[in-house]
């Protein structure tokens, strides 16, 4: 097969799969819907390694020619380089995993072959979306994660107690991307009317030149950037666009992992990566990601302080995380920001689906205060999520830990008092993450007996997905190596994307030797410290969970969210709500119901003094045509004289 063939197989092979399970799946078993939908992203996934094996230079499949309107030219086509096919891998190898997880997490669901119907969908749009050739196909993958992702996020919306709440989430999750689309939606225009195309590579091409003319913030560029970034804001959950995430968690626990590791979130950084020739122009707006990536990473890490929700605690934690990686971007490191988005997909997934693993084995039990003592009951779930929370804790040789400090090296390099703020989020991370750990795993079970009873770890095929993550989050780190003392070729991610067009050109060069070694110590020293802290604080003095009419201060702050959601509610929601009531009243009220009950009422009224003629007397009728004759009859002796 050459690449156009394998590039369209490998699209179609999810769409296939959500169509099998779509029309057929009320008449497959359980097992041959999960391993169909399992399957398709398994052999997209196998196609993807065959194109990493044989890409060197981009090639771009063109399909079909949709507009052809004058000058404006758009194509269905795709751009397969090594940033897209590095996407592609991460997108499909994750979604063989959760593929493979949730066909033990949902075997008792009776929305199975829907369930699979739409993961497979989730895949195909995020496909369109990395390897789309131009913002148009792009665009329609990011519309379709979007609607996806409100569908799995409602996914238990007839669910008798908690199905008002998911509806909701799913709800929110979807205005909030609209909202952010709206920039997405905004920038093609502009880009369509500054350069005839919205082709990537043609408008690389363009703008390379000013890359190395230095020509930067142009009023139109600054208005393009910002609205590409706002659309990446939505995606991608910052500030502020950030509340659907958390709330997001209202899906079953593999959606959270599909969402949150490999798909949907990473769609806002991958849009700026695969914008760099613009962001490169405008360093007021590569600025404005540094401070809302900067804000975003330490607003949530606070507020999953004292979340007491195992998924809620996570959710905040890629909020925190995508900060990072949007800190990445502003400083122009985009190589950084997608080796933070590769280890972050290891140990978030991992995360995800040992937390689901979790609430599999205590029958849908999501609160940490009713835990403890999971160790011994689940091995291996336990040894993998210690491995996930060490990774994303940055311990030392983990790939959390150099992917992390890359980005912190650059960030030194820019703005010491930056990098002291962004090294107070790291230290957060690993507070939150070990009272995670410590309150789910060590101490006494906390919960009821009848729990208890039944608790037991998780089958194979989701344990399995555990221990290939485990491995992955432990040894991802190897791709992109600091550089140190080692030969160059250890930041070997480095040198696969710099052959992508337009990151080929941008000299961004991590810190010195010293520096780097230095830097990496102080991250060490925090996240061991702050291991050893909560050992001794959650296992050696047994401190739990407070309840939450015991916090105060600081803790209830975090605890309810610094309160965004309700701020929200009062400046967004309540004045939309009475600006609706208002138009209702004066539209539909005033308007449209006085309009058609007084026509109504015109109506009959006008035919009351008609319906008394109809009054069944024989003698009244014959008057009434006597007189109409002689009236007719007068009519037409007057027209004749």
């Amino acid at each position: 097969m050459n690449i156009a063939e394998l590039i369209i197989a490998l699209i179609m092979l999810p769409l296939a799969g959500a169509f099998i399970n779509g029309v057929f799946g009320k008449s497959l078993s359980k097992s041959l819907s999960g391993v169909i939908g399992t399957m398709a992203i398994a052999g997209s996934f196998i196609l993807a390694l065959f194109l990493f094996n044989q890409i060197e230079n981009p090639h771009i499949v063109t399909l079909f020619r949709l507009v052809d309107v004058g000058s404006v030219q758009i194509n269905v086509n795709f751009l397969v380089d090594h940033l897209s096919i590095w996407m592609t891998l991460i997108i499909t190898g994750i979604g063989t995993l959760i593929h493979l997880f949730s066909m033990g997490y949902m075997k008792e669901d009776g929305g199975y072959y829907k369930f699979f119907t739409y993961l497979n969908l989730f895949i195909f749009a995020m496909l369109l979306l990395v390897l789309g050739g131009n913002y148009f196909v792009l665009f329609f993958g990011w519309e379709g994660v979007g609607i996806c992702s409100f569908l799995l996020i409602g996914f238990h919306y007839n669910d008798q107690q908690k199905g008002i709440a998911n509806g909701l989430a799913a709800r929110k999750a979807f205005v909030m991307n609209r909202i952010g689309d709206v920039g997405l939606i905004l920038a093609m225009f502009m880009l369509l009317n500054q350069f005839g195309t919205l082709d990537f590579h043609a408008i690389n091409t363009t703008v390379s030149g000013n890359i190395a003319q230095n020509t930067t913030d142009h009023p139109a560029l600054i208005v393009l950037t910002l609205s590409l970034f706002l659309a990446a804001t939505g995606k991608s959950a910052q500030i502020p666009l950030f509340t659907w995430l958390p709330d997001a968690m209202a899906g079953p626990t593999p959606v959270s992992a599909l969402i949150h590791a490999a798909t949907m979130v990473t769609a806002g950084i991958y849009l700026v990566v695969r914008s760099n020739f613009l962001f490169e122009l405008v360093p007021f707006t590569q600025e404005i990601l540094l401070y809302i990536g900067l804000a975003t990473s330490l607003v949530a890490a606070f507020m999953a302080l004292r979340q007491n929700d195992i998924k809620k605690v996570l959710a905040y934690s890629t909020v925190s995380q995508l900060g990072l990686m949007v800190v990445a971007l502003g400083l122009g490191a985009y190589t950084a920001a997608i080796f933070h988005v590769t280890t972050h997909a290891f140990f978030k997934a991992l995360l995800f689906l040992g937390s689901g693993s979790v609430i599999h084995g205590l029958h849908h039990e999501q609160d940490i205060r009713k835990m403890g003592g999971l160790r011994k009951i689940m091995p291996i779930t336990h040894v993998t999520f210690l491995i996930g929370t060490l990774a994303i804790s940055g311990i030392p040789l983990l790939s959390g830990f150099f992917s992390k400090d890359e980005i912190i090296g650059h960030l030194y390099e820019h703005n010491v008092a930056l990098y002291i703020l962004l090294m107070i989020s790291v230290l957060m991370t690993a507070i939150y993450m070990f009272r995670l750990y410590f309150l789910t795993f060590h101490g006494s079970f906390r919960g009821d007996e009848h729990t208890l009873k039944h608790a037991h770890e998780s089958p194979l095929n989701m344990t399995l997905p555990l221990i290939i993550l485990a491995v992955l989050s432990v040894v991802g780190g190897i791709i992109n190596l600091p550089g140190l003392y080692l030969h160059d070729s250890a930041h070997w991610l480095n040198e696969y994307l710099s052959k992508v067009p337009g990151l080929d050109v941008l000299p961004h060069h991590a810190p010195e030797q010293g520096i780097t070694l230095l830097l990496m110590g102080i991250a060490s020293v925090m996240s061991i410290g702050t291991l050893v802290w909560a050992y001794r604080n959650y296992v050696q003095k047994g401190n739990l969970a407070k309840q939450e009419e015991n916090l105060s201060g600081w803790e209830r702050l975090s605890n309810r969210k610094l309160f965004w959601d309700e701020v929200y509610h009062t400046v967004f929601v309540q004045p939309v709500l009475w600006i609706s009531r208002q138009l209702n009243h004066m539209i539909e009220i005033r308007g449209l119901r006085a309009g058609v009950f007084g026509l109504a009422r015109g109506i009959s009224n006008l035919g009351q003094p008609l319906a008394k003629l109809q009054n069944g007397l024989v003698s009244s009728y014959l008057f009434w045509m006597v007189l109409g004759l002689i009236l007719l009859f007068g009519i037409n002796l007057l027209n004749t004289l």
